[in-house]
């Protein structure tokens, strides 16, 4: 007996200190039992207290009357497939007739509480059918990405999302997105992991970074061309356009509309050209895009229109030719001047860290999604990387970006530095950038005279 309870009090012991510490490994090896076992056992009460049961059809009454039996209880939705996963439970339920998924997702907070979750959120996934994602614990405290997590052309992992789902930045799904956030609230880590993780496909990047390069250029390696002020900036943007309207060009070319060719083999985008002929996309990373909108003089004014012009027309007609807009700043509203309302409505995808007011929240969620811009307020200064992001179709979530040092994110574009595709139109705006020397190369100062033998 006391060997038993000795090591019952080690496990309970390592079973704390696996909590917290290690919380996805505790939740593997011992939180999804007993939170699967708690969820069978209190899941036709928990349904019927939250409201989400219906009555027994009327032939089972009526069978019950004659047969004079006890009336059967009111039926819960059943559960088609419960499984755990690293950071909670997936349980997808079959609705009842007269049962609507409305009224899961309105119960989701109660279904937490009852079941002893973290977190649960719902979707429908067809007709009849919602899907519970439930998550064990706070999966937002400390983010890491799993290794398996699907990486695609175009298609890369940026966040982790509350639910416990990989967040994922699709270009070819949303073209272009806006980044907001208040300084120290995780943009620029967001931006650095996408370049991370971008570095790896055949994409070329482009960047334009206002402050001198302090944020883009330590990543000039795997770059096809930066820019590090608003004139340079102007130019650049005019180069792009040039090289979409060249690409063009080249679909019109090979767009294949004879009568004997498939409609499906026609060419309407890069991504319908051979792999031989298609041009490698190109993703745009503005860092600061206030600095490109302020002027203060008339030749500013010009320089300003032309750019914020340039940046809508890619909004508009980059897709097709494999241009993609990421767009950051602290704030992104009417006071920037005209256009910047029509650019911001080409860019899909959004995603706002914490912001000092409820403006600039709005500015990015107002138009698509009311209740995200009110998250987005509620967002602490403690807790950088942490953000919201939503689309226009209405959805959002929260998400947090892994830290991402920029030694690393330096490190991943150094690595697939040969990666980086030429651009013949862009190439006066290729860095240039020193090879590295190592320190036991480089030589030491020569030692100053002392007076005693100048």
């Amino acid at each position: 007996m006391r060997w038993l309870l000795a090591s019952a009090a080690l496990v309970a012991v390592f079973a704390g200190l696996l909590r917290w510490r290690r919380p996805t490994w505790y939740w593997l090896a011992f939180g999804a039992a007993f939170a699967t076992l708690r969820v069978l056992v209190r899941y036709s009460s928990v349904m019927d207290a939250c409201g989400l049961t219906v009555p027994s059809p009327r032939w089972r009454l009526t069978v019950a009357r004659m047969a004079n039996r006890p009336i059967p209880e009111p039926r819960a939705p059943r559960i088609r497939r419960l499984r755990p996963t690293r950071t909670g439970l997936v349980i997808r339920l079959g609705l009842r007739p007269g049962q609507d998924a409305f009224d899961v997702a309105a119960s989701c907070d109660r279904l937490r509480h009852s079941f002893g979750m973290y977190g649960v959120t719902s979707r429908e996934i067809r007709s009849g059918v919602v899907e519970l994602r439930m998550t064990g614990y706070d999966v937002l405290k400390r983010v890491h990405l799993p290794a398996d997590a699907e990486r695609t052309t175009m298609k890369v992992p940026v966040a982790l999302r509350e639910d416990g789902a990989v967040h994922y930045r699709d270009y070819r799904t949303a073209p272009h997105a806006l980044t907001i956030g208040a300084t120290k609230s995780g943009k620029s880590v967001y931006q650095r992991n996408l370049v991370a993780e971008l570095a790896s496909q055949d994409v070329a990047l482009v960047g334009i970074d206002c402050k001198q390069g302090v944020e883009l250029f330590p990543l000039a390696r795997r770059f096809s061309a930066l820019a590090d002020s608003p004139d340079t900036a102007a130019d650049l943007l005019d180069a792009l356009i040039a090289h979409m309207e060249d690409v063009y060009q080249l679909i019109r070319a090979e767009q294949r509309i004879t009568a004997d060719t498939p409609d499906a083999d026609i060419a309407a985008d890069i991504w319908d050209l051979p792999d031989h002929l298609r041009p490698a996309p190109v993703v745009v990373l503005v860092d600061e895009v206030a600095e490109l909108a302020l002027f203060s003089t008339k030749d500013e004014e010009k320089r300003r229109d032309r750019i914020i012009t340039a940046l809508a027309r890619l909004a508009q007609l980059g897709r097709a030719a494999g241009i993609y807009l990421e767009i950051c700043g602290q704030r992104f509203g009417s006071e920037l001047g005209k256009g910047i309302t029509m650019l911001r409505a080409q860019l899909s995808v959004r995603t706002a860290h914490r912001v000092n007011d409820e403006t600039s929240a709005a500015m990015a969620f107002g138009d698509i999604a009311p209740d995200a811009a009110l998250a987005t307020i509620q967002i602490p200064g403690t807790s950088p990387g942490l953000a919201v992001t939503g689309d226009a179709s209405g959805g959002w979530a929260r998400v947090r970006t892994p830290h991402t040092s920029l030694r690393t994110a330096v490190n991943a574009c150094n690595k697939y530095a040969h990666l980086t595709p030429v651009l013949p139109g862009l190439a006066a705006f290729r860095p240039t950038v020193e090879p590295s020397v190592p320190l036991a190369k480089i030589p030491a100062p020569a030692p100053a005279e002392s007076p005693a033998t100048a």
